[in-house]
């Protein structure tokens, strides 16, 4: 199978993680501490704690539960954490990306 090459748009700036959203939709718009937030989702409060200040990542089972508390979409949170680990993974191997050559195409 031959996978062709998408044009994709190169993002300057740091793509937001979903954590930043996560942490104003709990705080500012439903008026929760972390505490309440985490016992609502199920977890721990460090969890949801590590989440909401941007060192931790946005699983598919805390996008569900928080979509479950908050409403929204899951699949949001996830596309947004991709989006911003993508770009960073980027940045960090991209003299190895640099040196890797193509595998010749061929015809079907």
């Amino acid at each position: 199978m031959l996978m062709t090459k998408f044009q994709t748009r190169e993002i300057a700036r740091e793509p937001t993680h979903p954590g930043e959203l996560i942490n104003e939709i709990v705080h500012e718009h439903l008026k929760l501490s972390t505490a309440d937030a985490a016992a609502r989702m199920g977890v721990r409060r460090q969890t949801l704690h590590r989440v909401l200040s941007c060192a931790g990542a946005v699983s598919p089972e805390m996008a569900l539960r928080f979509s479950a508390v908050a409403g929204g979409s899951a699949e949001m949170f996830l596309r947004m954490q991709g989006t911003h680990d993508l770009w960073r993974a980027k940045r960090r191997i991209a003299k190895d990306l640099s040196r890797i050559a193509a595998a010749p195409r061929t015809a079907a």
